[in-house]
């Protein structure tokens, strides 16, 4: 095997959950040629990891950006091209890279059961409706299917250069923790006051100030933030996803709701408190049994939706402050005295 494509268009956490498996099919077929289809908005991140040969960015969802992705999907000749995303838009994609063979998940385990006749092998995962295995344990199970192992889970990310980076332990924080109190689900932001809680706590308890992420539209989220931190947060610098990266290695602790900048810190090996209402943490939530997920996610009656259906009873509102401070306790331990 010479050429293999990897399609998962997104979304970031997806992407970073798929890592492994491509890890594995890599270390399987040494020799090989790996590309992966991703939506242009994601290619950055791509970039990142070492083992990619060929990033095969979708521009947007007109026709024309997807005859411009088959035109150079076609030119590479694949001898296989795996869908770990599921959709009928991700199945068609990768049929129409004209690759010999072109694997899914069994029918059962299909975010969209319309995906299954666009390919000529499926595999089945065991993730049927109900199940509570990992995302990640899924993906590996597919990239079985050509011949790599489940081992390990490896996540492969270079060491970028980060501005932001060097504009934070500039400031003199040498030791910090990360809050990221944004997300692109309305229904997975915590408030910002309850973080800004939180933030005061690890401080006066640790003695470390908390940087606050923010995104495009999200600064003044970060500033609530750390208007209610009593002092204990800063603003982070506009990031990149590179500047995550490397933020996220240097950091004592990663606090967030369900996000893609949460899964790049569990990624990097970064402790983790992680917070969940309508997703589960069993599917997508992090992997190392010493971090702590919080979930109200039995008790949330709009699971995987954006928006609450009952915002009077918001699931993610009932995570309380000492719950998180507990937890962020428990994953660090007893202050030290360095």
């Amino acid at each position: 095997m010479t050429r293999i494509l990897i399609v998962r268009l997104g979304s970031l956490g997806d992407l970073v959950h798929a890592l492994p498996a491509v890890s594995a099919i890599a270390e399987a077929h040494p020799g090989a040629e790996i590309d992966w289809l991703v939506d242009a908005v994601h290619r950055d991140f791509l970039a990142l990891v070492p083992m990619i040969s060929l990033i095969v960015p979708l521009r947007d969802r007109t026709a024309a950006a997807w005859l411009e992705a088959r035109r150079l999907l076609r030119s590479r000749a694949y001898d296989v091209a795996l869908d770990f995303q599921g959709l009928l838009k991700s199945a068609a994609l990768a049929r129409l890279s004209g690759a010999r063979r072109v694997i899914g998940f069994d029918r059962q385990s299909l975010r969209e059961r319309a995906a299954a006749p666009f390919y000529t092998q499926r595999v089945e995962v065991g993730d049927a409706a109900g199940a509570t295995q990992h995302v990640i344990d899924k993906n590996l199970r597919l990239a079985t299917s050509i011949g790599a192992a489940i081992g390990e889970r490896r996540f492969p990310l270079i060491e970028p250069d980060s501005p932001a980076l060097r504009q934070v332990q500039a400031s003199g924080l040498a030791r910090f923790i990360l809050i990221n109190p944004s997300a692109a689900w309305p229904n997975k932001r915590w408030p910002p006051a309850s973080f800004g809680s939180v933030a005061a706590h690890v401080h006066g308890r640790y003695g470390r100030r908390s940087v606050v992420l923010w995104g495009p539209g999200e600064e003044m989220l970060a500033r609530a933030v750390v208007e209610a931190s009593s002092g204990a947060g800063v603003v982070a610098p506009a990031t990149t996803i590179a500047d995550l990266v490397a933020l996220s290695r240097q950091a004592s602790l990663f606090v967030s709701g369900d996000t893609g900048p949460l899964h790049i810190a569990a990624a990097v090996g970064t402790p983790v408190v992680a917070l969940f209402g309508p997703t589960s943490p069993a599917r997508n939530g992090p992997w190392d049994a010493r971090d702590v997920s919080l979930s109200k996610y039995e008790a949330c009656v709009c699971h995987y939706q954006r928006r609450c259906q009952q915002p009077d009873d918001w699931c993610l509102a009932r995570i309380r402050v000492d719950e998180v401070t507990a937890a962020i306790d428990a994953r660090l331990g007893e202050p030290s005295h360095e």
